[in-house]
């Protein structure tokens, strides 16, 4: 069994009481390792290490922000099989796969942080009244407690900590309670280069644990911001704790991605691409493009070449061949998922999948479902696994009807021919993100981000960074 630790004031310590969780390899659906199970006196002394560190760390200049984040990119990228070794075996995740669309966007991401760090944004100061000289002062906000979730845990650890750091901000990060290890190796990698640069060893710390945990981080009183990636209901609970004393709260949360098709669309490109972003790491993410909406004109020829598809797509170990994806994280939800599927309304039909795969691990198939109706559960409610749902629609204002007809709103894509149809959608589209012929593409300089019960505040891009600093203005006689 292996032994994963929390990382405080640029140490490796147990849980002050001993407390211990299983970590479970999804693949077999056995434990092979522990973590801390952290509690009040654990998040005491993060917080402890992270104030204690910022006092320094916030009057640092963007240059040696910028220093501290650049040689972290380069140890993650010189260490980068470590980090996929760790990231796979606790997700089962393809080998292949992680490390060619996971390391290299992380390390780039680092990056232009580290340059986000040197461009803080504000207004001219000037004379804006007589006699009067205004100046903006953008500022850290302070401690920052971050919660990362489990579909993307090295990735997700990468978003909280670098924008955090590079605003100047000291930061306590927890992993999710069923995949610590790649966020725990993360921290020896970002403790080195802090160390190496002799800057305070409190600017980066990680506490492992449960609900329990984050909610214990969220309510302390050192932290001024809290943020978390995960369920709409982790995020209305970690809103409800934060009001109690005013912190800032940054909320990445659920979705449910309308992928509209229209008639002038090409089928096959369509399908190869929506199925991609439907199965890939089977379907455990915020934008997958599960939520298909279909011209009735081409509905039953998308639905054959989207099932054929599902039945070509593999899912398997972490070192299987050709696999697109690998299991579900967890029991609770492969029986999430499977709980969709069975509490299907009769007028709905499994085109293809709809079972779990193998009896060891919690592997599901790629699964697609035609004949539901808007008020479905499985249409308005988030599977957050390796399934796409089919709607049909017969013109622009009901497919955008039924489009923005959820909670959710993070993200969304066309499919057209038609430039203009394709501007007219992403007006009326409301959703953080339009997507136009393809769907899940992110690049580090725009942001990720939603509107109603999918949270707010952006990840990525300097609207992600400025979601770290407070603004202050100065205004002196003259």
């Amino acid at each position: 069994m292996s032994t994963f630790r929390n990382y405080v004031n640029g140490e490796f310590v147990d849980a002050a009481d001993g407390r211990t969780l299983q970590i479970v390899d999804p693949t077999t659906g056995q434990a092979y390792a522990t973590s801390p199970l952290s509690g009040a006196a654990d998040v005491d002394a993060a917080m402890a290490s992270a104030a204690g560190a910022f006092e320094t760390w916030r009057d640092a200049t963007p240059s040696t922000r910028q220093k501290l984040l650049l040689k972290i990119a380069d140890a993650v990228e010189a260490r980068a099989d470590e980090l996929v070794d760790a990231e796979c075996r606790n997700t089962g995740k393809p080998r292949g796969l992680t490390k060619s669309e996971e390391i290299g966007p992380m390390v780039d991401q680092i990056r232009f942080f580290a340059g986000a760090a040197r461009l803080l944004e504000g207004k001219a100061a000037g004379e804006y009244m007589d006699g009067m000289t205004s100046i903006i002062r953008r500022e850290p906000v302070g401690v920052c407690a971050q919660v990362a979730p489990w579909n993307y845990p090295m990735m997700m650890a990468v978003w909280k900590f670098a924008p955090a750091i590079a605003a100047g901000n000291a930061v306590v990060l927890k992993p999710s309670d069923t995949t610590p290890a790649s966020t725990v190796l993360l921290a020896e990698i970002v403790g080195a280069a802090i160390a190496e640069l002799e800057l305070p060893a409190g600017i980066f710390n990680v506490i492992c644990g449960d609900r329990e945990t984050g909610r214990l981080m969220v309510e302390h009183h050192t932290p001024a911001m809290a943020s978390i990636t995960g369920s709409v209901r982790a995020g209305i609970q970690v809103a409800e704790s934060a009001a109690k004393d005013v912190k800032r709260v940054h909320l990445e949360l659920g979705g449910k991605a309308p992928v509209v098709v229209f008639e002038d669309a090409d089928i096959a490109e369509a399908v190869e691409g929506i199925s991609v972003a439907g199965f890939f790491n089977a379907g455990q993410d915020c934008t997958a493009a599960t939520r298909v909406l279909v011209h009735e004109s081409i509905h039953d020829a998308f639905v054959e070449a989207l099932a054929k598809a599902a039945a070509e797509t593999k899912t398997g170990g972490i070192d299987d061949e050709d696999v697109l994806y690998g299991p579900l994280n967890n029991a609770n939800q492969l029986a999430q998922v499977s709980g969709f599927i069975e509490r299907l309304p009769a007028h709905a039909k499994v085109e293809a999948g709809g079972h779990r795969v193998g009896e060891v691990g919690y592997f599901y198939a790629p699964t697609v479902v035609s004949g539901l109706q808007q008020d479905d559960e499985i249409i308005q409610n988030e599977v957050f696994g390796p399934v796409i749902t089919v709607q049909k629609f017969t013109g622009e204002d009901q497919v955008v009807a039924y489009a923005n007809g959820v909670d959710y709103a993070l993200a969304s894509s066309v499919w057209t021919k038609d430039h203009a149809r394709a501007m007219r959608m992403s007006r009326h589209l409301d959703f953080g993100c339009v997507w136009i012929n393809t769907h899940m593409q992110l690049a580090a300089e725009m942001p990720h981000g939603g509107f109603k019960k999918s949270g707010y505040g952006k990840d990525l891009s300097s609207y992600g960074f400025e979601d770290y600093t407070r603004i202050k203005h100065v205004m002196t006689a003259i």
